[in-house]
């Protein structure tokens, strides 16, 4: 028997008519089923939940090869669902990708940054991609182009902040290619000096085009390589609990190309998440042609239960689309807008596609149910495909009603816990504590599931948007919400499990725990029930399983995960920062965090030498172990 150790009560059965592959016992599992919320103990045969309830319920299936693992009372919940998540772009690029997420100071950032560079070999980038803002640093601000300079004068940097703006040392600017003639495309903005050249701040105004096509000018992981990046980023995500994500497409994401990673990893039975993709258009102009192209080569619901289709979005068209850069006015709806949605509603649901459809403002939504309504007049919608909007941050009541009453639903993150500050300045602090309306949106009966929108708009860490979910708070620690806008755990939880699995056409086989469901769960290094509501960001999974295979695990239960191959390219920065950094930590570091935890002591230890040096109070910079003070010297 594989036993992580003696336990008495569930020793093999003799006879056991269908042993499990493995026992989780000793644990309080939160299962999300209403008709048997709690539990300790649940058996695992191929791939799914074949007994729940206490030792004596799973005794009868230990075998002779059965891993039982006691989970030493901890908290487990089903596996965490991210409902918008670009997470096979963030796969091919994750190892290209110095992560800021998490870091508390901007110096220990441009430490980060300088270090990186030293071990970048030439010809490739330094690359801080989304998932921070200036907000959560104790310098409250972003990095200048001067520190950026200063931290890699050889090395181009490129730093996207949100859909905002991105910032480039000289190097990037002069890789890029921009110069005093260069033109930016419509909705960006290239800052210029006195003279008219680059200065290396890019905007978006209100458009992040020319933030990506900036971005897409970097070089490139190989074909092997991403999908050794994409096995990471999948290990990262496990490593937060994460367990099944539905992919939102995104800009550069061409289909079937960008696509390659995942199907092959899929292919290999190497997915250690499970991935419900949906497809983008990328050309304005041409959206009509690729959904004609896709829906003649794939259909929602083909592949398996690792990795299938689930639609069309979250653009169908890109001129009905509405950014969510809220230090810029709300972008004007182009004239055209009404006739390419509608022409791509009516192929998908002549052809049975479902769709999601990117919507941040009230006025955006209303303008798309008024083409739905036109669209049901003559035909019907949605003619029982499913369908939802992301995002809706300022969606009114009435627009509630009519998504429910039309049959849709809703996926939200916690864009707002990152970009909230900029939202209250310019829409003021009343509305902006009931944006988005979760409470109206749950009460309208409306099946709202939860996610994050990253990598770039914000962070993947799950636990960040459980928090602000909660708490009501950006990341900055600014209060966001009302008391009536926020939530209890349980309800936020089921919006990152059950209600993401709704969205999917999952939700008979996962989403919860219970007998005959996938066995995707989460042993939490803390209690997400019980810590205090500013430490739920610090929550990690100490053993993620999916579909009975454990796929990460630390601390206690280190080494019951088969191990990654390593990090390619070797000069990665996940090589030697890792994802996200973690702040705070409940449970003693180990690995990788102990890692980032020198980093950020010998980050504060360098700046205290470079002063030194300043102040004449050390002799040059070439011993750094030096100590040296010229009040002494006689």
């Amino acid at each position: 028997m594989i036993n992580v150790m003696p336990v008495d009560g569930v020793s093999p059965a003799p006879e056991a008519r269908e042993p499990a592959d493995l026992i989780i016992r000793n644990g309080r599992v939160f299962t999300g089923d209403r008709a048997r919320p709690a539990v300790s103990a649940l058996a695992v045969h191929d791939g799914r939940i074949t007994a729940m309830g206490d030792d004596s319920d799973v005794a009868p299936f230990v075998g002779q090869r059965t891993r039982v693992v006691d989970a030493l009372n901890r908290r487990i919940v089903p596996g965490l669902n991210d409902s918008h998540l670009h997470v096979i772009r963030g796969g091919l690029n994750y190892l290209l990708e110095l992560r800021w997420d998490g870091v508390p100071s901007l110096r220990t950032g441009l430490w980060m940054l300088r270090e990186q560079a030293a071990r970048t070999p030439k010809g490739q980038w330094v690359r801080v991609v989304g998932g921070w803002t200036g907000e959560q640093f104790a310098e409250r601000r972003l990095p200048t182009v001067s520190e950026l300079n200063a931290a890699a004068p050889d090395t181009p940097v490129f730093v996207l902040h949100l859909y905002q703006s991105a910032i480039l040392n000289h190097a990037a600017v002069k890789a890029v290619g921009f110069t005093k003639d260069s033109v930016a495309p419509p909705g960006g903005q290239i800052v210029r000096d006195h003279s008219g050249e680059p200065t290396g701040m890019l905007l978006a105004a209100p458009a992040a085009g020319l933030l990506y096509a900036t971005l897409g000018k970097g070089p490139k992981l190989s074909d092997d390589e991403q999908i050794g990046s994409t096995r990471h980023f999948l290990h990262e995500l496990n490593r937060l609990g994460l367990t099944s994500a539905i992919d939102a497409g995104g800009g550069f994401q061409n289909f079937p190309e960008n696509y390659g990673a995942v199907t092959k990893l899929a292919e290999q039975g190497l997915l250690t998440m499970r991935i419900a993709y949906h497809l983008f258009p990328q050309t304005p102009g041409q959206e009509l042609d690729d959904l004609r192209r896709w829906i003649g080569m794939v259909r929602p619901g083909d592949g398996d239960e690792w990795l299938r289709l689930n639609g069309a979005g979250e653009n169908l068209a890109w001129s009905p689309a509405d950014y969510e850069n809220f230090t810029e006015p709300r972008p004007t709806r182009p004239g055209q807008a009404d006739g390419e949605l509608e022409s791509a509603v009516r192929l998908l649901l002549d052809n049975g596609w479902g769709f999601r459809l990117h919507a941040t403002y009230d006025e955006t939504i209303r303008a798309n149910l008024d083409v739905f309504d036109k669209v049901a007049a003559d035909g019907g919608f949605p003619r029982g495909v499913p369908w939802f909007f992301d995002h809706a941050e300022t969606v009114s009541e009435a627009g509630l009603e009519r998504i429910a009453r039309m049959g849709g639903a809703l996926s939200i993150q916690n864009r707002m816990m990152f970009q909230g500050t900029a939202f209250s300045e310019r829409y003021g602090a009343a509305r902006t504590a009931n944006t988005p309306p979760i409470r109206q949106m749950l009460d309208s009966g409306l099946t709202v599931a939860a996610g994050t929108d990253a990598t770039r708009v914000s962070s993947y860490n799950p636990w960040l948007s459980l928090e602000w979910l909660v708490r009501g708070r950006s990341i900055g620690g600014q209060q966001l919400a009302s008391p009536e806008n926020r939530i209890d755990r349980a309800t936020a939880l089921r919006m990152y499990t059950a209600a993401g699995a709704e969205l999917s056409g999952e939700s008979d086989v996962k989403g919860i725990l219970k007998e005959g469901y996938y066995a995707d769960l989460a042993v939490l290094s803390e209690d997400f029930f019980l810590v205090p509501e500013e430490d739920i960001s610090h929550i990690e999974s100490l053993l993620t399983v999916v579909g009975g295979r454990i796929v990460y695990a630390a601390g206690e239960f280190e080494g019951l995960a088969a191990p990654l191959p390593g990090v390619e390219p070797s000069w990665s920065p996940v090589a030697c920062f890792g994802g996200y950094h973690r702040t705070v930590a409940p449970t003693p570091p180990s690995g990788v965090r102990q890692a980032q935890a020198l980093v950020e002591a010998v980050a504060e230890s360098e700046e205290h030498r470079q002063w030194r040096i300043a102040q004449g109070f050390a002799r040059d910079g070439t011993r750094p172990s030096e100590i040296f003070d010229a009040c002494f010297v006689l």
